[in-house]
């Protein structure tokens, strides 16, 4: 009896006072609001007891399930020293030794380390140290101010990360806000705009960026790409070879590349970074999500040598990289993201992904079964499944029948709590989950849009 005024009130007060993101709260007050009090490994529970398995790490962070042990024991022995000393000056031992151990497992040749708080923020970064980059490597360069993306990028949600973003309806309401830049074409294989199929295509979506990088790259500072997969977009995996051609295409041009590993790193893909399955060597990497395994905000951007020596010189020179957050560097963010390192060593995390990559590959393939499937995108442990009203001409449902949003909850009545992008539905459970669960996870996701689908 407590518990169930204990939730009420829980549930009023959610509905009186949050404002929740990415969420028409409209129609979330017309809801029952489901409150999360606690999660172990694969599950998260609510205030009434009931178990949810957790198909998308709680927006794509939590790596190793919840209440992992070690990163837990690092975080509470990290208070017992210290919560906070700023950056600024200043450095303190887990941001030290973090910095030390993402060198080294992140592609040869970035250097140096800078924190910050979120994946926005480690976007916002890069793409202000390349811009500050060619203004102070020479006279010739300062013409080199714009930039690149993808028709379809998600980049954040700060106002510099939206500018190079190109989802219209996150981004389409902001745009007397925004800095201009230049969008090439998406490789959405599915709807690709050049009308095209693989493999005869001949990666012809990439004409759209050599022709823009040949045309402007004297005004162009980075191009900026989600590699492997554009998650927010819709999942959208890219064909082999893109991200490869897209790296030599900067190398030509003289531009440089920003790798947003926010969504894609920490094994999602099933390499630590996207970046390895086409052996690209970025010159800034961006990171966040999954760096403390899902416990504490944090964030950091990589560069190179020769990016980093072009902020060398005296203070009254005024090459200082002009920018930092309050709790950059945070130690006890830092000491949960070395613990979460120390578990995928330890525990050989990438190697035993293998085995049930190929176990949700083969479920996958299930889907195909359902007559509103049109199409279902796999990188690793990111799925991304298409619904559409028509697959014969791929035609997408109406707005208003809200298709994606009715398949989740059918499936938390199921006892999972999944998250749609559109009519997409995505997968992307923490990598820690057992095969059995994993099972449970696509069974439960196929008999969701069965049930949804087969009404309309």
């Amino acid at each position: 009896m407590t518990l169930k005024k204990r939730g009420l009130t829980l549930e009023q007060k959610d509905k009186k006072y949050l404002w929740h993101p990415f969420t028409q709260m409209k129609d979330y007050e017309k809801s029952s609001p489901l409150v999360i009090e606690k999660g172990r490994g694969s599950y998260l529970y609510d205030i009434q007891g009931n178990r949810y398995i957790d198909g998308v790490s709680s927006l794509w962070v939590t790596v190793h399930g919840h209440r992992k042990k070690k990163i837990d024991d690092a975080i509470i022995s990290q208070v017992k020293k210290i919560s906070h000393s700023t950056l600024l000056g200043l450095s303190n031992v887990p941001a030290a030794e973090l910095s030390e151990k993402l060198v080294k497992i992140t592609p040869k040749g970035l250097s140096k380390v800078f924190y910050s708080d979120n994946g926005s923020t480690s976007v916002e970064i890069a793409l202000k140290i390349s811009y500050q980059y060619w203004q102070q490597k020479s006279a010739k360069t300062k013409t080199k101010k714009k930039f690149v993306s993808l028709v379809n990028a998600y980049h954040g949600d700060t106002l510099g990360s939206v500018s190079v973003g190109g989802i219209e309806l996150f981004h389409q309401v902001y745009s007397p806000l925004l800095f201009k830049t230049f969008k090439a074409d998406s490789p959405y294989c599915y709807r690709c705009p050049m009308k095209k199929d693989r493999p005869g295509c001949s990666l012809a979506c990439l004409d759209s960026l050599e022709n823009i990088l040949k045309k402007h790259s004297r005004e162009i500072a980075a191009m900026i790409i989600e590699p492997m997969v554009q998650g927010a977009a819709g999942m959208i995996t890219f064909p082999k070879g893109y991200l490869k051609k897209v790296r030599q295409l900067c190398t030509r041009h003289n531009v440089l590349l920003i790798a947003d590993e926010v969504a894609v790193g920490f094994g999602r893909t099933g390499k630590m970074f996207a970046c390895e399955h086409e052996k690209v060597i970025p010159d800034l990497l961006a990171i966040a999500k999954g760096i403390t395994g899902g416990t504490l905000p944090l964030a950091a951007t990589l560069v190179s040598d020769e990016i980093y020596n072009a902020f060398l010189g005296e203070p009254e020179d005024l090459k200082t990289f002009f920018h930092g957050h309050t709790y950059t560097g945070n130690p006890v963010a830092c000491a949960a993201a070395i613990a979460n390192l120390e578990v995928f060593e330890e525990e050989k995390v990438l190697l035993s992904l293998k085995k049930k990559i190929r176990l949700l590959t083969k479920q996958l393939k299930s889907f195909k079964k359902l007559s509103h499937v049109g199409d279902i995108r796999q990188s690793g442990f990111m799925v991304g499944i298409e619904l559409v009203a028509e697959p014969k001409t791929k035609k997408s449902f109406a707005v208003r029948e809200r298709i994606g949003h009715r398949v989740i909850l059918e499936a938390r009545k199921r006892g999972v709590i999944i998250r749609p992008l559109g009519d997409v539905i995505v997968l992307m459970p923490p990598l820690s989950i057992s095969e059995s669960e994993l099972n449970a996870l696509c069974d439960v996701t196929f008999e969701s849009i069965k049930k949804v689908t087969e009404k309309v």
